[in-house]
């Protein structure tokens, strides 16, 4: 089989592990949120359910422009591109293509493009969940570029590939910890789930989108959750892989990544299913600090710490 060939076949078969695979994390998620609620909650199959259900429907727009209309599948395109740097158990397709500057473009196109569909439609809950959004871009994707240049300050190359399975340092304690707030909120996650905040403002960047659009929004939120998971436990905690077997051993290393996003989950879920919503401003002064403790971690780093 030619290189070429396999590369191909690779690429289709990363493609359709986190295209396919997101959703059941998701899933997972709503169940132990339900659990620890006390509530039976909806089948871990739900989210797949509820994408079918959305992709089959009619799409209602109250503003059909180019922007509200292409918005949707740039943010999702973004995001699935970004997967293809990003090591789940296994090397990346792309992972020599791109480096982790052009991954945090990537996942920032995605949110350019969350605002610039809000921003598109008359709805002033659309407006206000923009601004937030804006904000908290501004903030919380600066926590999570310092964190990952702590470890490629220490790896001595911004290559994610390359990242995979250094040794453990100090500085890494601190990125950790930013990384893991900072993640929460990229999520939308309580306590920072301030962009869309159903009770306030009703979802809204999404408010005015339905059918196959929201779905595309929905798919790429379920998408993130995967791929800053996967990057924690590679590039932060790491762990002995599989290396004989082929594509066995793969597929055995990206159930065994996938687990552990999994567990990293339940933390996430726990902390969004007892914690309060933070309002704007407390947001911003929490990640302002964190920004500050991410850049002694870069400090430590350069130091080889």
């Amino acid at each position: 089989m030619s290189p070429a060939l396999v590369i191909t076949l690779k690429a289709f078969a990363y493609t359709a592990l986190v295209l396919f695979a997101s959703p059941l994390l998701e899933g997972i998620i709503r169940k132990i949120k339900a659990l620890i609620h006390s509530r039976i909650g909806p089948p871990i199959t739900q989210p797949y359910l509820d994408l079918m259900k959305l992709l089959v429907k009619e799409e209602l727009a109250s503003e059909p422009g180019m922007v509200a209309r292409f918005a949707p599948p740039a943010a999702f395109a973004a995001v699935l591109s970004a997967a293809f740097f990003v090591p789940f158990g296994v090397g990346a397709p792309a992972g020599g293509a791109g480096d982790l500057f052009l991954f945090i473009y990537l996942i920032t196109l995605c949110s350019v493009c969350v605002m610039a569909g809000a921003l598109a439609h008359g709805s002033p809950y659309s407006h206000f969940g923009s601004s937030r959004e804006m904000m908290m871009v501004l903030t919380v994707e600066a926590v999570v570029v310092i964190s990952l240049l702590t470890v490629a300050v220490s790896g001595h190359t911004a290559i994610l590939s390359h990242l995979v399975g250094l040794t453990f340092k100090a500085s890494f304690i601190l990125s950790l910890v930013c990384y893991l707030f900072a993640m929460q909120a990229l999520l939308g996650k309580l306590p920072f789930d301030i962009p869309e905040a159903e009770q306030e403002i009703m979802e809204g960047p999404f408010i005015e989108y339905s059918g196959p659009s929201l779905a595309l929004f929905k798919w790429t939120f379920y998408m993130k959750q995967l791929i800053f998971g996967s990057l924690f436990f590679n590039l932060f905690v790491g762990w002995p892989r599989v290396t004989a077997w082929g594509a066995a051993g793969s597929l055995l290393n990206f159930l065994i990544s996938f687990v552990a996003v999994m567990l990293l989950g339940l933390l996430v879920v726990l902390v969004d299913a007892t914690h309060p919503r933070l309002r704007i401003d407390q947001s911003l002064r929490f990640f302002g600090g964190l920004i500050v403790v991410a850049l002694v971690a870069v400090g430590l780093a350069a130091f080889g710490m």
